[in-house]
């Protein structure tokens, strides 16, 4: 894999993404993540796995630049390989944590919430979802993941004005659940995988399967009618407006 990087350790599966200074996804980046956690998932060996990002970003969430220039076959293509890796994701029926060692928004926003448990760098970081700003439309399934762990009041509230927090801001939300120094990101991961592999694992997992039963059911449905509205507004002029300045802001930066 070109920008995966898995380590294991004690039963452990250490995925570190590893994609340019910000781990922006892209198609091959997307396929190669549901690849490794299908491999995961299925290797009896493996007991949990932790996502890492790099110092900075965790995952600086879709890769506008490479969206942008993609024709219609390709970014239909991208979106349902995307829904495919989240619903991946949120049937994952193992212990995941998410070691967020930056910024995290949007996409990497999604990874980290499919997981059970977050961890986040202390600094000046953001995390949220921050697609409508973005001119990208937000589906029922990630509304309700958003909502799994925030509540539906709030998830309406912030996704309608795609709030974006700082660490301590998203502690006290309920967004992720512990801050640590960077140093310290990957022990705390480990220690708190460890927790949930103590039980017996068959009723951790089935009960984290039944516990998420109306998730998984709306990622596992038909995504065509999420995704043709979706795919009718990336192609707007006004979304098509809103992305080129901000890639263009993106490539002045650099």
């Amino acid at each position: 894999m070109d920008f995966i990087k898995i380590t294991e350790d004690q039963r452990i599966s250490h995925v570190h993404l590893d994609r340019g200074r910000s781990n922006a996804l892209d198609q091959q980046m997307i396929e190669e993540l549901r690849q490794t956690l299908i491999e995961a998932q299925e290797n009896p060996a493996i007991e949990g796995l932790i996502l890492h990002g790099k110092e900075d970003f965790f995952c600086a969430g879709l890769d506008l630049v490479a969206l942008y220039d993609y024709n219609e076959d390709e970014v239909r293509r991208f979106w349902h390989t995307f829904f495919d890796f989240i619903r991946t994701l949120v049937s994952f029926d193992k212990p995941a944590v998410a070691a967020i060692s930056g910024h995290s928004p949007a996409g990497g926003c999604v990874m980290a919430i499919c997981c059970d448990y977050r961890i986040m760098a202390q600094g000046d970081y953001v995390i949220g979802l921050n697609e409508i700003p973005v001119g990208i439309i937000v589906p029922e399934s990630i509304f309700q993941l958003y909502s799994f762990w925030l509540g539906q009041a709030k998830a309406y509230r912030y996704l309608l004005e795609g709030k974006l927090f700082n660490p301590r801001d998203a502690l006290e939300a309920g967004l992720v659940d512990e801050v640590v120094d960077i140093k310290s990101i990957r022990t705390v991961a480990e220690r708190q995988i460890r927790k949930y592999t103590q039980y017996e694992r068959h009723a951790w997992r089935q009960s984290k399967r039944y516990m998420r039963q109306s998730l998984i059911a709306q990622f596992e449905a038909d995504q065509t009618d999420v995704i043709e509205p979706l795919l009718k507004r990336w192609w707007s002029p006004a979304t098509r407006a809103i992305l080129k300045t901000i890639i263009d802001n993106l490539k002045s930066k650099k």
